[in-house]
């Protein structure tokens, strides 16, 4: 699983002319899936995010964790994160799971995350054409890989 997580002063996703989900401060993450992802990589994805340690205490250092700043969350599948450009110009997406078994391992992912950030979940519309706007507070932003074992 890859993901690029960005700290966020505010982030929705709109889809057709609607507002389909909206954040104020907190996390927005764009979610890869693979088609060898396993339960693992999931687990680990969905503690690590809320424990990163990338909001500002008191002092201005990046030490705090979605947890401890009380923000909002709000996860997008985007299966270009597993594009492959290497050869040529068109990219290709073959690394990326499947669409039908992909919306199960994101729905999946939402659920243990939500579960570990002790908060709800924001999300977009899995497979929709959506226009997702962010205000990147830092900007900060961190792309994860589940360790491949």
């Amino acid at each position: 699983m890859r993901t690029v997580v960005q700290r966020v002063r505010e982030a929705s996703v709109t889809i057709g002319a609607a507002v389909h989900s909206a954040i104020g401060a907190g996390l927005l993450v764009l979610a890869g899936i693979s088609r060898d992802d396993t339960p693992d990589d999931f687990a680990w994805m969905s503690r690590k995010i809320p424990n990163l340690r990338i909001f500002e205490d008191e002092e201005g250092k990046m030490n705090r964790s979605l947890r401890d700043s009380g923000g909002e969350l709000l996860v997008v599948s985007q299966f270009t994160l597993y594009a492959d450009a290497s050869r040529g110009n068109r990219p290709g997406f073959s690394e990326s799971a499947p669409p039908e078994i992909a919306k199960a391992l994101f729905d999946r992912f939402v659920e243990l995350i939500r579960h570990e950030a002790g908060r709800p979940v924001e999300t977009g519309v899995f497979g929709a054409d959506m226009q997702v706007s962010l205000i990147n507070d830092g900007p900060v932003t961190i792309i994860l890989e589940s360790p491949k074992k």
